[in-house]
């Protein structure tokens, strides 16, 4: 009967003792695809390694700690700290990065609807890529569809609107983000996306301005060619700065 080798070079061993994180990598690597803070891996992600990735994320996040020269053991209200931190990236607010997207059930336009529909506001929260810092606002679909459009249910907007910022994100390409991934989805005639939003890396930090807000927007198809629908797609969303 032959016997598992133990040796420390054995290859069961080596890949014991492999960070998890390295061995998501070289599949991204291997694959040769992209991982910026605000690509889905979730694909590259096998069963049990986020559970893995958890304790990981912990202990590095221990040793910031250590290195912003916190006492975690003595201090009760941070020696528990690096595990609260890992799940509210993995679990919550980086969630986008790590799980698959949604499921969307998507219906034909039976009724052949070619009338303007807006879906809003959806609140929606991020982090900035650049400093982690929160980034909460809100943002307005507008969707003109055709007789060939897929119809999705209004959940289903704010569900993909959380996948896509539940990463760490600069906000210009993650309505650039959405918008593609709705286009995917439904395929309409044209498609409009303006979000409001605070940017915590204002507000906490460098200038520490509170009341300033981004505002930015993508215009697809027949919103970009109309001005009228343009407009009335605009017309139609309630004044922001009232909100």
């Amino acid at each position: 009967m032959l016997m598992k080798s133990n040796t420390p070079d054995s290859p069961a061993l080596l890949d014991e003792g492999t960070p998890v994180s390295v061995k998501i990598r070289e599949r991204l690597a291997l694959a040769k695809k992209r991982f910026n803070a605000n690509d889905n891996i979730a694909a590259f992600i096998e069963p049990g390694e986020l559970e893995k990735l958890l304790d990981e994320v912990e202990g590095k996040m221990q040793g910031v700690l250590d290195s912003l020269v916190i006492d975690t053991e003595r201090d009760h209200n941070t020696n528990n700290t690096a595990r609260r931190v890992a799940k509210m990236y993995l679990n919550e607010v980086f969630k986008g990065r790590y799980v698959a997207g949604p499921t969307v059930t998507e219906f034909p336009n039976a009724e052949h609807l070619n009338e303007l529909i807006i879906v809003g506001p959806i609140t929606v929260r991020s982090a900035c890529s650049h400093h982690f810092c929160p980034v909460i606002g809100q943002l307005w679909i507008g969707v003109m569809p055709n007789e060939h459009t897929n119809v999705i249910g209004l959940s289903k907007y704010a569900r993909l609107a959380e996948w896509i910022m539940g990463r760490p994100q600069i906000q210009e390409e993650a309505v650039v983000q959405l918008a593609d991934l709705i286009q995917e989805k439904t395929r309409p005639d044209g498609l409009a996306i303006v979000m409001e939003a605070s940017h915590y890396c204002m507000g906490w930090r460098g200038v520490k301005d509170l009341d300033s807000k981004m505002i930015n927007s993508v215009m697809r198809g027949v919103f970009l060619k109309d001005p009228n629908l343009r407009r009335e797609f605009l017309s139609l969303i309630p004044k922001k700065s009232s909100s």
